[in-house]
């Protein structure tokens, strides 16, 4: 089978397609076909070397997070998938990805992937959605009526985050540059600013930092939250800023797989309450074309790398 991998860490130009044995599930695994993953920061800072520590992975190494397909083979003990089912799941961080035509993944990180778009575009969904989705619930504790700031609105996890704290009842206030700032507000939020989120009138409840913004700016988002607040930062290289004597709390967070909570996304996306956005698509050969785009910094929106 056809997969991309580098085999040392170093600039995009060490990933290659080449050609790989086909996997074999072992016991509690399933072999998936592959119709899509797609591009996430992380995993350019895996193929540079940058996560060695937290992300140990074996070279050579295929990277790609998310992925959706159909099911192809079964391990022993799985139960709950059938050969042919559509699935989607956010593989383990430190195992091989799914920029390959198969891939073998824990069948307790899957769930039926949606109807409600095709399925190669369901691999846009696993890792931003629940990262957005823990950030909002399980440490932001987002509820109905509270203000919600969302820095870095205008990226992929923002969008999901934008969609979600509004359909919970919060009042979103997204922060994202002139380009995206219509998508934004279409997204949900009740006011859009500008690169400056000290524009922000009254102070809010929750404060979700998404942008790899300089310290001196995150630990500003303190000041913008309420007394007993929480700031919620998914550039986990930056300690999350607190301010105890107010009892603001700064939360780091550091995305897992949760097939239930994905399965929840799914549910809201099949109702037509969570939009899934792909800004563009890929063949799997440009996955090393696409490294060295983000590399520069030049890719936006959510790009699917399209496999099957």
């Amino acid at each position: 089978m056809k997969a991309v991998r580098f085999h040392e860490y170093g600039d995009p130009s060490v990933l290659r397609q080449e050609d790989v044995e086909l996997p074999v599930p072992a016991a509690g695994q399933v072999r998936v076909r592959v119709a899509a993953t797609s591009f996430n920061g992380v995993d350019g800072n895996i193929r540079a070397g940058f996560m060695r520590g937290p992300i140990p992975v074996e070279l050579p190494h295929t990277p790609g997070l998310d992925v959706a397909g159909t099911v192809d083979a079964l391990g022993e003990g799985v139960t709950g998938f059938a050969t042919g089912d559509e699935v989607i799941g956010f593989l383990p961080m430190t195992g091989t990805g799914a920029s390959a035509e198969y891939v073998l993944a824990p069948a307790e990180v899957l769930t039926r992937a949606p109807k409600s778009v095709p399925l190669a575009d369901a691999a846009a969904l696993p890792v931003v959605g629940l990262t957005a989705w823990q950030a909002l619930f399980e440490h932001g504790q987002v509820a109905a009526g509270q203000r919600v700031l969302i820095n870095g609105a205008g990226g992929a996890v923002g969008d999901y985050a934008v969609q979600l704290a509004q359909r919970a009842g919060a009042y979103v206030i997204g922060v994202a540059g002139p380009r995206s700032s219509a998508r934004v507000t279409e997204a949900g939020a009740a006011e859009v600013l500008g690169h400056d989120a000290a524009e922000v009138g009254e102070p809010v409840d929750v404060v979700l930092n998404l942008a790899p913004v300089e310290p001196e700016r995150l630990a500003s988002l303190v000041t913008l939250i309420r007394d007993g607040g929480v700031l919620v930062n998914t550039t986990v290289w930056m300690p999350a800023p607190s301010d105890e004597r107010r009892g603001v709390r700064g939360i780091n967070l550091f995305v897992r797989s949760d097939s239930e909570q994905l399965a929840q996304l799914v549910a809201l996306a099949d109702a037509g309450e969570l939009s899934i956005e792909v800004a563009r698509r890929v063949p799997l050969a440009e996955l090393p074309a696409l490294h060295a785009e983000a590399a520069a910094g030049t890719v936006t929106g959510k790009v699917v790398v399209q496999v099957g």
